[in-house]
């Protein structure tokens, strides 16, 4: 069995643009993807933290060291210049490469230039045989 796992994220980067005309995707600066380790066409999930939206698309690259962070085609409807996004992309583990997989995030400024970034501890848990073996906190 394959766990989906949260691979990385550009967090609370800024909306720089917004172009319906576009045929759809997001354009993201270089340095920002290579940061994070998201790759160009990768399907990413983008949650607006400002409007509640979320959608789904794929990544193109943008000019290194632009701040862009532009959101392309019909998704353009749904987002604001200005917004505040988290750009996510997941990955496929097996429950075993699940117990050391480290996320990346990439924390930004309201330029998109990066202030930091890094790799989430490993979220490790136990999975009980049974549920009369779970402990539970109330």
């Amino acid at each position: 069995m394959l766990l989906n796992l949260l691979k990385a994220k550009i967090h609370r980067a800024t909306v720089t643009d917004a172009n319906v005309a576009y045929e759809g995707s997001i354009t993201v600066d270089r340095q920002l993807l290579e940061a994070s380790g998201i790759h160009v066409h990768e399907q990413v999930h983008v949650v607006d933290v400002d409007n509640g939206e979320r959608f789904v698309t794929y990544v193109i690259e943008g000019e290194p060291g632009s701040g862009v962070l532009c959101v392309n085609g019909a998704a353009a409807r749904l987002v604001s210049p200005g917004d505040r996004v988290i750009v996510i992309a997941y990955c496929h583990a097996t429950a075993e490469e699940a117990k050391t997989h480290r996320p990346r995030v990439v924390f930004v400024d309201e330029e998109n230039a990066i202030k930091d970034a890094r790799n989430l501890r490993p979220g490790v848990i136990e999975v009980a045989e049974r549920v009369d073996e779970m402990e539970v906190s109330v």
